[in-house]
């Protein structure tokens, strides 16, 4: 998967409103671009960090620039655009390269389901021999000492939907919680107990209740950010 663009790097002078970050262009050009991510991005919006942007030139855009990636140390970059995730995995289960996801001839995304009212990221269906499966798909950014952490904030819809797949694996389906790494220095993946310890709490609890639990590191660059490595989840 790679950007439809080259990006354009810059160095970041603050994220505010949630949705709104400055920055500094090459050329000394201080522009205001979107912030795609509603997290708290921690360890990811420090001022002065290398960041790039895509450029966009829809006259009906008020903000044409869109933050993407950051270097959150010396050559360890992070996606912060929780647009993408869900279209990294996609394109990887439909490439044939998620082994484990392989064998479905359909997918389809924002399908809802569940009795929490909610939408899962993406339904697979039409294997011949395995059940349909529902893979919520959790974007990880937050990186320490070569672990991965989610979450970054307390998230009390991270908690419905791990009660939502654990309904799913209980009724016969496949049930995948599936952390897509956008953090290039991470070697491996646990919840974030110190953050959220209920969420740890109900993701050990759905490891036992038979929700598949999965991660994949993407490789990324200013010009692409494809997954590539799968690895390992810790629950101790």
């Amino acid at each position: 998967m790679e950007f439809s663009a080259p990006l354009i790097e810059g160095r970041l002078i603050k994220r505010y409103k949630r949705f709104l970050a400055d920055v500094t262009l090459g050329d000394g050009q201080v522009v205001t671009a979107h912030c795609p991510n509603t997290g708290s991005m921690l360890g990811c919006a420090r001022p002065d960090s290398r960041v790039w942007l895509t450029h966009s030139d829809d006259p009906k855009r008020k903000l044409k620039y869109t933050w993407e990636l950051v270097e959150v140390a010396q050559e360890t970059l992070a996606l912060i655009n929780t647009s993408r995730p869900n279209r990294q995995v996609q394109s990887a289960i439909e490439a044939g390269r998620i082994d484990d996801l392989a064998g479905y001839t359909a997918v389809r995304s924002e399908v809802r389901y569940g009795s929490e009212k909610s939408r899962i990221d993406l339904h697979l269906s039409g294997h011949a021999n395995r059940p349909d499966a529902w893979v919520e798909v959790k974007n990880v950014t937050l990186g320490e000492d070569g672990r991965g952490y989610f979450p970054d904030a307390v998230t009390t819809r991270g908690q419905k939907h791990l009660r939502e797949l654990m309904a799913q694996a209980a009724a016969g389906e496949r049930a995948v919680l599936f952390f897509c790494v956008n953090h290039t220095g991470v070697d491996s993946v646990a919840p974030a107990d110190h953050i959220d310890p209920e969420y740890g709490r109900l993701l050990r609890e759905a490891a036992g209740r038979g929700v598949e639990i999965m991660a994949w590191r993407a490789a990324l660059s200013p010009t692409s950010l494809a997954l590539e490595t799968p690895l390992p989840v810790v629950l101790d």
